[in-house]
């Protein structure tokens, strides 16, 4: 990202190999290295890469609209018809974060599909107030059981998923500080949020 000229910077081939090499299925990896292709003009092959990461991925992944996002646009720069390959893509089942699944990639127990439907019926305004009721609800939970690891990365998820970026640091800074003896886990889950500053 520091480079001026280089899209894909040596260094950060090599540590995308590194880290595939580690673990592969590593989703940023998989993401840049699929990157990688499309910089070397093999678009069809960053696609073909990009669906398969779209198919590992969890339904509500922080990354899956851009991913989804990313796909539609190479595909029409390059004519390549990706729409019924996109629709094709059958989402993974979300795993319990104890089967090795990050909870930050993990799906969050959302509302009901009834609450939903009410919350489509609302204006805008009321829709946004709703949400924040929740998470300002799952923040309030934490402040008086600051030790529930699995919830601050869900607010620390929330937050970055409305855009609020300095409240996510700032949950991420209370997580470490409650759970001093998680403080790797907390900011491996950050990270993979892209919370600024970890």
């Amino acid at each position: 990202m520091a480079s001026d000229h280089d899209p894909m910077p040596q260094e950060a081939a090599a540590a995308f190999d590194k880290a595939i090499a580690i673990d592969p299925k590593d989703p940023r990896a998989r993401y840049f290295l699929a990157v990688r292709k499309d910089l070397a003009k093999d678009h069809e092959g960053a696609i073909r890469d990009w669906l398969a990461l779209l198919g590992d991925t969890p339904p509500g992944a922080p990354w899956e609209a851009d991913l989804r996002r990313t796909i539609e646009q190479v595909g029409k720069i390059n004519k390549i018809d990706v729409a019924p390959r996109l629709a094709a893509v059958k989402p993974v089942a979300p795993h319990p974060p104890m089967g090795g699944m990050s909870v930050a990639a993990a799906a969050i127990p959302g509302p009901s599909s009834e609450q939903m439907q009410a919350a489509a019926q609302l204006p805008k305004g009321q829709q946004d107030a709703m949400v924040e009721g929740m998470v300002s609800g799952l923040e309030a939970k934490l402040k008086a059981n600051p030790g529930n690891v699995d919830g601050w990365i869900m607010l620390m998820r929330s937050r970055m998923t409305l855009g609020e970026t300095a409240k996510a640091a700032a949950a991420y800074a209370q997580a470490k500080a409650a759970n001093p003896a998680q403080a790797g886990r907390i900011r491996d889950e950050a990270r993979i949020l892209g919370v600024p500053g970890v």
